[in-house]
This record gives C-alpha cells, sequence and structure tokens, in this order.
C-alpha cells in the first residue's frame, strides 16, 4: 500500500471516491466534499486547507482516504478546544496550525478511516483493517512531519474511535440528543408513548404553528424549484448573521448537492401565504437516518424551530421507516421533544508529552461530567416510565 496527500478533491473522480463511500453516509461523499472545495467554503482564506490522506494499492486504486485539513483556527469543528489553544499561547508554544481529519461544518457521527467494500478489496489483495491501520499510521506520521501540535479526528464512528485510540489518541467525550424510532405507526402513536403533559405541550406547540396560518412542506432537494434558492440561502445566513457572523456554507454549495446528491438532500419549508417560504430546516439523510442540519427564519414565529426541525423531522423518519434522527449539537430542549442523551466523541494526537499529559487528565476529568450530565438529562424523559423507548441508548 502506498499513502498520499491530495490538497483537492479535484484530483480524483466522483466514482474512484464513492467506492469508500459505499455506505450511503452522505457527509463523506464526493458530491458532498467537493463541492465545499469547489464553491470555497472550504480552501483558500477559509483556514480549512485540504490534505485528504489516500492509500493505493499497488496498481495504484484508491483504497483508502481519510478526510483531514490544515487548519489555523478552530471555527466550524463544534469540538472546543480554545482552552488548549490559550495554554499553547500562555507557554509561548504554536497550538495552530493543526490537523483535523473531520466534515467540515458537520458534527455528525461517522465513518472517518473510509475503505471500500470487501469486494474491491479482495482484488488488492488487503482487509479493510489493514488500510484503516495505514491511515491512522499515515495521519500521525504527517502530522509529525509537518511539525503541527496536534491532530484531531471529530465525531468518528465507534470502529474508528476505538483504532484511533489503539494509536494513543485520547479520546473526548460529548453529549448530543437523538431520537430512536421504535416501529411508530404515526406521530400519534409516538406521542402515545410520553407523559400526558409532554403530549399536552407538543399539541399545544404544533396548535400554533397552524393557527399562525403558517403551512409546512417536505421537499426533497432534486425537486425543489431553483428559483427558491436565494432566499433559502438568505434564511439559512440569517442564523449567523443575528451572531454577527458570517455563514460558513454559501449559496452555491447548497444548489450544487441539490443537483448532484438532491435525494439524499431533504427540505422542510414553512409558507405563511407568500410567494417564498418564511422559514427552512434543511436535513440529509442516508437509509438509516435523518440528519438535521441548518435553519433559519425571516421572523421569530412562536414554535416555528420546533415543528421545522423536529417534529417535521420526526414524522418524515416515521414515515420513511428510518431508524434514527440526529437533530444537530447541542440543545436540552430537545429532550422534552423525544430526544434522548446520546454520546459523541473525537481522537487527539497531541505532539508535546507535556500538554499531551495535561489534557488527558483534561478529558478524564470532563468525561466524568458528562456522564453526570447525560444522567440528568436522562431523569427529564418525556417517555412513560417503563416505556421502551425510554430506556438506554
Amino acid at each position: 500500500m502506498q499513502i498520499q496527500v491530495c490538497s483537492s478533491l479535484a484530483e480524483l473522480s466522483a466514482a474512484e471516491w464513492n467506492r469508500l463511500a459505499w455506505d450511503g453516509y452522505p457527509f463523506t461523499r464526493y458530491e458532498f466534499l467537493a463541492a465545499l472545495e469547489s464553491h470555497g467554503c472550504v480552501g483558500p482564506g477559509t483556514g480549512w486547507a485540504p490534505r485528504h490522506l489516500l492509500v493505493r494499492d499497488r496498481e495504484r486504486r484508491l483504497i483508502g482516504a481519510l478526510p483531514l485539513y490544515l487548519k489555523d483556527h478552530s471555527m466550524g469543528e463544534f469540538v472546543f478546544d480554545w482552552a488548549w489553544a490559550d495554554a499553547y499561547e500562555r507557554h509561548g508554544l504554536a497550538y495552530y496550525p493543526r490537523l483535523v481529519a473531520a466534515i467540515p461544518f458537520t458534527p455528525v457521527t461517522g465513518p472517518r478511516l473510509l475503505t471500500p467494500g470487501a469486494d474491491v478489496l479482495s482484488h488488492s489483495g488487503t482487509t479493510a483493517a489493514a488500510v484503516r491501520e495505514t491511515l491512522a499510521d499515515g495521519a500521525i506520521s504527517y502530522a509529525r512531519e509537518l511539525g503541527v501540535s496536534s491532530l484531531h479526528c471529530l465525531f468518528p464512528d465507534q470502529q474508528d474511535r476505538d483504532r484511533l485510540a489503539r494509536h494513543g489518541l485520547l479520546l473526548r467525550k460529548a453529549c448530543q440528543f437523538h431520537w430512536q424510532n421504535r416501529g411508530y405507526s404515526d406521530f400519534e402513536d409516538l406521542l402515545a408513548a410520553f407523559t400526558s403533559s409532554k403530549r399536552k405541550k407538543i399539541r399545544r406547540e404544533r396548535r400554533r404553528v397552524s393557527e399562525a396560518g403558517i403551512r409546512l412542506q417536505c421537499v426533497r432537494g432534486d425537486r425543489l424549484d431553483p428559483s427558491l434558492w436565494p432566499a433559502i440561502h438568505r434564511l439559512y445566513a440569517s442564523t449567523y448573521h443575528m451572531r454577527g457572523r458570517p455563514p460558513y456554507l454559501n449559496r452555491a454549495f447548497f444548489e450544487e448537492i441539490a443537483r448532484t446528491m438532491g435525494e439524499q438532500l431533504v427540505l422542510f419549508l414553512a409558507w405563511n401565504g407568500g410567494r417564498l417560504p418564511v422559514a427552512v430546516a434543511i436535513t440529509l439523510r442516508d437509509e438509516a437516518a435523518l440528519y438535521g442540519r441548518h435553519w433559519g427564519a425571516d421572523a421569530d414565529y412562536h414554535s416555528l424551530h420546533f415543528e421545522a426541525c423536529y417534529y417535521q423531522g420526526l414524522e418524515y423518519c416515521i414515515r420513511e421507516g428510518l431508524a434514527r434522527f440526529d437533530p444537530g449539537t447541542q440543545g436540552e430542549h430537545k429532550v422534552s421533544r423525544g430526544f434522548l442523551p446520546a454520546t459523541a466523541w473525537s481522537a487527539h494526537w497531541i505532539s508535546d508529552p507535556r500538554f499531551r499529559d495535561a489534557i488527558a487528565d483534561f478529558v478524564e476529568r470532563e468525561a466524568r461530567y458528562v456522564d453526570g450530565y447525560i444522567e440528568e438529562m436522562d431523569t427529564h424523559s418525556p417517555y412513560r416510565a417503563g416505556d421502551p423507548a425510554g430506556a438506554g441508548r
């Protein structure tokens, strides 16, 4: 096996890369990652410099990859390490740049050490485990070669997380809130599993939206009227502008993934009698899950955020038979609406042994806090006592 660094996905074909994304997870698809690059969401001037690791066999076939970026800030990662950067600065050391294996702006757990199916690997005389081992070794070697302070892998799935831990990376625990489908027949069937007070609250929120005259529409990305994208992007960008920040993603990015992977792009549009939507929730999906990603509205409509971002997605998952709904990072308010605590992870290689020891102590103490937080959030479950929906994660 040969390993190399790729500074642009334009060097590869979609077919070549997508052999590595064969499980349908949308965020490692060539179409998604290449659109980020081709429309300037990552690349020069953004602080996200692509440095993807590739593994090829003796016949130069691509058999492994790790989406990797050289970063000179911590924005858009959703794993917060500014305190680590501050500690480096106080000691006169440079924390940035550093290497980050991640899906930019996407705090969604999934594969990071990418390999094709066994049928492809059988022709190369190797195994998926061997390729992942090569990628993990290669990432650490590349970090050493560049002389960076650290290497971070954000939101890896369990298989990749365990492998990185065996390579000495520190594991950092966090909490998100996910919903599991217990075979509900419709939304009312889901509500029947809730306590009476939580049922009444959700029905009241949904009623407020309908009584305001707001209508919700679910549209697949490849079936959306393209003329709506300027309005949709303005809604998305408004969420960032309210915080005094520019949006991470531009309109051209969304328009491209609607064309190239629109079957996995699902939008929930809110209409209030006009010719343009007043709010939008942007999600992506695969065969197992729906992933809530972005939200925006042109005004503060009572309960509309809950309707567009949560209840419409829950109905969609039930209708489509999806097993899970990951509505996005953070948010204790999700618990009363059926989303229970779920652990998320990141993995960290720290070059300086002194800082590694200090950070190891930090993540160990932080994990105890996260465990306590999860236990506390579990006590606020909206599900009736004894209902299987509220048991375990």
